[in-house]
């Protein structure tokens, strides 16, 4: 299942690296640059002009040692990452969230659904509610970051759970998810990223890193979400909202802009995997980025 939004570049990384430093923030090894696939335009910010790396580096950013390994998050500065643990098994009630939670990755968006355009027009709704959306094929989309008037051919990458999971967070969250939509928040890039095809990727990334496509989890990060998982049955879809706003989080960090989303998205997977590898993870509240999130 590849990404549908990729993007690469070399530009700003040597600034970047020089301003996460201080944090060891992990970021991707230099790529060579590319086009986004689909050719999606980025979210151009005139309103805010994009800082200069002095300015930059004089932002508290929400990433490294000041919050998540400092300790201002559930005291998780002095929790410490364990291994994984290789005679883990699941429980029955385990296994049976975890082939409900693999049953809907296996479904494909599909236009001839009544169910699937009904959660795509709530999306809108949500998103835009002074607005009327004038057909489910419109250049409106391209206002929520989706990168042509058909939503559809966004989700092809990742399936309906995309859908769901950008539903979920912003009737659960509905403050966090207009403050991403609408970049509220922070110095943002002169090219931003598009919200939509964004959310598409963090699905994506997400389902990477619980190893869901696996008959049973090996790693750290994907034993401690089963536990979370048996605690709280929407637990994929608040990670899903966590790891959406850390990856906003890690974008204002690195002062980033459009061609460097694929390394933000990756600092990002890094800082997750991380907090998924604390010890004494049961709930899904136990995760230090949980305190993200607003409603």
């Amino acid at each position: 299942m590849g990404i549908p939004f990729q993007l690469q570049s070399q530009q700003g990384m040597h600034q970047a690296k020089a301003l996460l430093a201080e944090n060891k923030i992990m970021i991707k090894k230099e790529s060579s640059p590319s086009e986004p696939v689909g050719g999606e335009k980025p979210v151009k910010n005139a309103s805010t002009p994009k800082p200069n790396m002095a300015t930059a580096a004089k932002v508290n950013a929400m990433v490294g040692n000041r919050t998540w390994f400092g300790g201002l998050f559930n005291g998780s500065g002095k929790r410490r990452q364990v291994s994984a643990d290789k005679n883990f098994e699941m429980t029955p009630l385990q296994e049976q969230r975890m082939q409900k939670l693999k049953d809907r990755l296996n479904i494909p968006f599909d236009e001839t659904r009544p169910d699937h355009l009904k959660s795509l027009k709530a999306l809108w709704k949500i998103s835009f509610p002074e607005t009327e959306l004038t057909s489910l094929v419109s250049e409106q989309w391209k206002d929520m970051g989706w990168q042509g008037p058909n939503p559809a051919t966004d989700f092809r990458g990742c399936g309906v759970v995309s859908l769901e999971n950008l539903l979920f967070f912003g009737r659960r969250y509905p403050a966090s998810f207009q403050k991403l939509l609408l970049k509220t928040q922070g110095l943002r890039a002169t090219w931003e990223y598009p919200f939509a095809t964004a959310g598409v990727n963090v699905s994506h990334m997400l389902i990477q890193l619980l190893e869901l496509n696996s008959a049973r989890p090996k790693t750290l990060p994907g034993i401690n979400f089963v536990k979370m998982l048996s605690e709280h049955e929407e637990a994929f879809d608040i990670l899903y909202c966590i790891a959406f706003e850390m990856m906003d989080a890690q974008w204002l960090a690195m002062r980033a802009s459009y061609m460097q989303f694929n390394d933000v998205l990756e600092a990002t997977k890094a800082q997750l995997e991380r907090e998924l590898s604390l010890e004494d993870l049961q709930r899904i509240q136990d995760l230090p980025a949980y305190n993200l999130l607003l409603k």
